[in-house]
């Protein structure tokens, strides 16, 4: 790898870093790579990136986005997005299927989280599923009513 590539890559995973909520270091070791395109997948589907790079490259990038305690070692999969929802569901639901796949730590809203931490996040519900729920509640009063109202034109009619 020439110096030029890894100017690049720091360059890229710092922007990256930058730009996220959310930060994921994993253990991949024991992954083929058939596994990891499929983790890749369904990550981007929810505009979730996945990286695997080099420890000092890694540290070199996570320093220039003023991003402290989390340390590197072995092999490691770095996975982050804007969204901090959608990070934690992606590593936690890839976490379930694949037992051999680690996660180490992490950074959620500027603060390193541990994989307790991250499992917790992952069980929250989305927006979308909030927005459902409330729109669920509101429209409650108002199917009782029609049901109601049904109702007593069906007695109504039978009288």
């Amino acid at each position: 790898m020439t110096k030029n590539e890894k100017v690049d890559i720091v360059n890229a995973l710092t922007e990256g870093f930058k730009s996220s909520d959310a930060l994921i270091v994993c253990d991949f070791k024991g992954l083929d790579t058939k596994t990891v395109e499929g983790l890749r997948n369904s990550a981007k589907d929810l505009d979730v990136n996945v990286q695997v790079a080099k420890n000092t490259l890694a540290a070199i990038a996570l320093k220039n986005a003023d991003i402290d305690g989390i340390d590197l070692k072995d092999t490691n999969i770095f996975i982050w997005g804007e969204d901090q929802l959608n990070v934690t569901k992606v590593v936690a639901k890839f976490a379930e299927t694949n037992k051999v796949f680690q996660i180490k730590c992490g950074f959620v809203a500027g603060e390193v989280v541990d994989e307790a931490k991250i499992d917790a996040l992952s069980k929250l519900p989305s927006r979308d599923e909030l927005i459902g729920m409330l729109l669920q509640t509101w429209m409650a009063p108002v199917t009782n009513f029609t049901i109601g109202l049904d109702a007593l034109r069906a007695k109504k009619e039978e009288a």
